[in-house]
């Protein structure tokens, strides 16, 4: 796929997304307001039960940062992932024009996917600069440029690499009348497992050796830890060496899958 051809696709995913502008930042702000809404007062009940001044590292109020990041960070990296349509095309044998096409299939999906992001980008910067003039940066967090800098790259690769997780769960339905129950599995193992649930750093001592080996920490956690300043560079370069590893894997398997999938693929659809 060109680059033109890409950014055109990019361009009308973005454009799409906001044609319905009230509908979309109502949705917007009501959804980021319930979701800290809750972690904020489920995290006061707990400190407040515990006694504790911090928990997993965390102070309370830079427990409530790590969640504004990791909420926002997140829509930038999961895109609107009810909308990557592979399993839709495979079903309703639409797929068959795009294999026509002198383009990757999958590039043109992901230039779809990409097209998400910019809504996204625009709630991070409003939402983010907004609380944090109203509630100030805690003085164990420690955002700068630099933090900045590293975070935009680790989003761009975590984007790509929640996307290499999502596509070959989608070409499942080559051969299963429906993925609806697999992408719910994965959606949850990617909150709970990646960081925006709880971060990692409180879960076990015996469960994070785990968990560093799994791809799904550096969807949230890693990208969200950088921005507040509290990866150093060697551990930021080592998470982004590590997903673009299992990008590179992921991109195998996912191969694999394809050449076999399209094999028995027959274009009438169900």
């Amino acid at each position: 796929m060109s680059p033109r051809l890409f950014l055109h696709v990019f361009t009308i995913q973005s454009r799409k997304l906001m044609s319905y502008r009230a509908d979309f930042w109502v949705s917007s702000v009501f959804a980021f307001l319930t979701e800290l809404a809750i972690m904020y007062f489920l995290w006061r009940a707990i400190f407040a039960e515990s006694g504790m001044d911090r928990i997993g590292g965390f102070s309370f109020e830079a427990l409530i940062l790590y969640y504004v990041a990791a909420i926002l960070l997140g829509k930038l990296i999961r895109g609107n992932d009810r909308d990557v349509t592979v399993s839709t095309d495979i079903y309703e044998g639409s797929l068959t024009r795009y294999l026509l096409y002198p383009s990757s299939y999958f590039k043109f999906k992901y230039a779809e996917h990409v097209g998400t992001m910019i809504p996204s980008a625009i709630q991070l910067v409003i939402f983010g600069v907004l609380y944090l003039s109203l509630s100030g940066a805690p003085a164990d967090v420690h955002v700068t440029p630099a933090t900045v800098g590293m975070t935009v790259i680790s989003v761009a690769v975590s984007n790509l690499l929640h996307f290499a997780l999502l596509y070959p769960i989608q070409l499942v339905a080559f051969w299963a009348d429906n993925v609806w129950s697999l992408n719910v599995m994965f959606r949850f193992a990617c909150m709970m497992l990646g960081g925006l649930l709880l971060p990692l750093s409180m879960f076990p001592e015996w469960a994070r050796p785990v968990l560093n080996v799994l791809p799904f920490r550096y969807l949230f956690d890693v990208p969200a830890m950088t921005l507040l300043g509290r990866h150093s560079v060697a551990e930021w370069m080592t998470g982004v060496a590590a997903s673009l590893l299992w990008i590179a894997a992921l991109g195998i398997a996912t191969r694999l899958i394809w050449n076999r999938g399209t094999k028995s693929y027959t274009g009438v659809g169900i």
